[in-house]
């Protein structure tokens, strides 16, 4: 009987699949936590081509999650459009940066808890401020908007505008320049990125960034992989009661 019970007792021992191993432990084993950054969307991340150094607010973010997970910080270059691919592929593990949350990047990937609400909105050269306030002044024969490749800005203005041009600008980091030096009318872009161009930009003006033409939200994109996503949901909310992230945005901001 006692030969019986062990017998059932190692099947069932070897029938049973190991645990899989979350992402979470393998940074802790690897010891680093390695983030995807596009180093081209301020106040989020901005890569110094010069010196190969990045900053930005998730900059900072990034390198207080990593000291929370006891870890090192490793930055991994990546592109609006290869966001996706990366984050599956397992090129990084968190990716940051101004990410914005919708529905098609969640069929493959997860999304942190939300960190900064905003929404799709003009920025022009001020002098024109007042000829796009809304879509449909903007999606008319001649008029010229400038997008960056890849990401959510180009998807809405292709769902969107359907007289406009649409020009492709390859340089996230240089685009307000172009738009600045009148190769194009303007830009629809995240309301916080058009706040903090019209302060680095003075010929530009954001067009009613508080009135944003849609709905949206920024958080970090994950690997499908639940422990990972609740340590950093944790770490938010940590981050958000103590008022650290709120002194972070009004740093990068003002």
């Amino acid at each position: 009987m006692r030969v019986a019970i062990m017998a059932l007792t190692m099947l069932a021992a070897t029938a049973l699949p190991a645990a899989a191993q979350s992402r979470l432990d393998e940074i802790i084993t690897r010891g680093t936590l390695r983030v995807g950054l596009t180093g081209d969307y301020k106040p989020f991340s901005s890569l110094d081509k010069e010196t190969g150094k990045y900053s930005g607010l998730d900059v900072d973010m990034a390198e207080l999650l990593a000291k929370a997970l006891g870890v090192k910080l490793e930055i991994v270059p990546t592109a609006w459009a290869k966001l996706l691919p990366d984050v599956t592929e397992g090129k990084f593990d968190v990716g940051m940066g101004g990410i914005s949350i919708n529905l098609d990047r969640a069929k493959v990937a997860f999304f942190s808890t939300p960190v900064m609400r905003t929404g799709k909105t003009p920025i022009a050269r001020c002098e024109n401020k007042d000829k796009f306030t809304a879509l449909s002044d903007i999606d008319k024969p001649g008029v010229k908007v400038i997008t960056n490749p890849g990401g959510t800005n180009e998807r809405y203005d292709r769902a969107n505008l359907h007289n406009a041009e649409i020009v492709v600008f390859p340089d996230n980091s240089r685009i307000f320049d172009e738009l600045v030096a009148g190769h194009a009318d303007l830009m629809i872009t995240d309301s916080v990125e058009t706040r903090l161009q019209q302060k680095l930009h003075p010929e530009l003006c954001a067009i009613h960034p508080d009135a944003p033409f849609d709905f949206g939200e920024l958080g970090y994109l994950l690997p499908r992989d639940v422990p990972l996503q609740q340590y950093v949901d944790i770490f938010l909310h940590t981050q958000a009661e103590t008022g650290a992230y709120q002194r972070l945005v009004a740093a990068w901001l003002q």
